[in-house]
């Protein structure tokens, strides 16, 4: 698969940003936001260099940094709240692809994965990987030592297997998958894309901050956290509705294991690492993304 330089050097700094928001800044201590701040720089200029960003891209990235700070230093508890609505529609318009000023490469289109599966289109979405770096950046409690990773993986290990057998299996059963193991010339692409991108950005969103926000709000109610969870578990996979119903139930399925990862682990990396096990599993050795017809 070969892709063009701009794309590479814009995506490799978007990536590179994403690594750096659990980079910690030698010398300033408690400071997390000048590495992956400095990064989101880079890769903008990256992209108004090569055509994937115009002039305002970047005033749809400030706006929305902007608010999620504003939400998060605010202490009037009216203001708090207006701006945390005000992020969550931004955020939206970013994923959505709604924001002015993006201009998302598609890398490839009409994509067989499966000889039997349906076709799939292969795009580089700077926007949505801005929802993923500033909501994590802003809102998220990030895992700063090897213990705590440590911790955190044993929390999610039976609930990532869980996620697999229950959510794989219930695939194979409404006949949307079959066994298919399989390396293509983009998977190394689509991998790093899945959990970069789309896994951090939608448990940043669904998890991290709707989550988080929603519970924390409801949980002098009885049994709030659970509305909160079922909430959000609705809303992702009211989300995926655009790839049918059924495509929308397994989300949901899917979606109440990563908001159970979130919640056990008490860290956004538990969801992002849950969603991704079960992305690159359902990538790599089933159909994807589901049986033709």
């Amino acid at each position: 698969m070969t892709i063009a330089l701009p794309i590479l050097l814009t995506f490799g700094l978007l990536a590179l940003t994403v690594v750096l928001l659990w980079a910690p800044l030698p010398g300033v201590r408690g400071n997390r936001a000048l590495p992956w701040c400095g990064g989101l720089v880079l890769a903008i200029g990256a992209g108004l260099y090569g055509g994937i960003l115009d002039w305002r891209a970047p005033l749809s990235i400030a706006v929305f940094a902007a608010l999620a700070w504003g939400a998060r230093e605010a202490d009037n508890k009216y203001a708090r709240a207006l701006l945390l609505v005000l992020t969550t529609v931004a955020a939206l318009a970013l994923a959505l692809h709604k924001a002015p000023g993006f201009h998302n490469p598609m890398l490839a289109e009409g994509i067989r994965f499966s000889s039997d599966g349906a076709l799939f289109s292969l795009w580089a979405n700077f926007d949505k990987a801005v929802v993923g770096i500033v909501l994590v950046g802003v809102f998220c409690e990030r895992i700063g030592s090897r213990d705590q990773w440590l911790a955190m993986l044993r929390r999610i290990a039976p609930i990532v297997v869980s996620t697999l057998v229950v959510v794989l299996g219930l695939g194979l059963l409404l006949g949307q998958v079959r066994p298919d193991l399989k390396w293509t010339p983009y998977s190394a692409w689509f991998l790093a894309s899945n959990l970069l991108i789309t896994c951090v950005a939608e448990e940043a969103f669904f998890r991290g901050f709707l989550l988080e926000k929603m519970a924390g709000a409801m949980r002098g109610w009885r049994g709030g956290v659970v509305v909160a969870t079922l909430v959000t578990t609705i809303l992702f996979g009211l989300a995926h509705l655009g790839g049918g119903l059924l495509l929308a139930l397994l989300a949901t399925v899917a979606g109440l294991h990563y908001a159970v990862a979130y919640l056990r682990s008490k860290r956004v990396e538990g969801a992002i690492l849950t969603h991704f096990a079960l992305n690159a599993v359902h990538f790599l050795a089933f159909t994807y993304p589901a049986l033709a017809g």
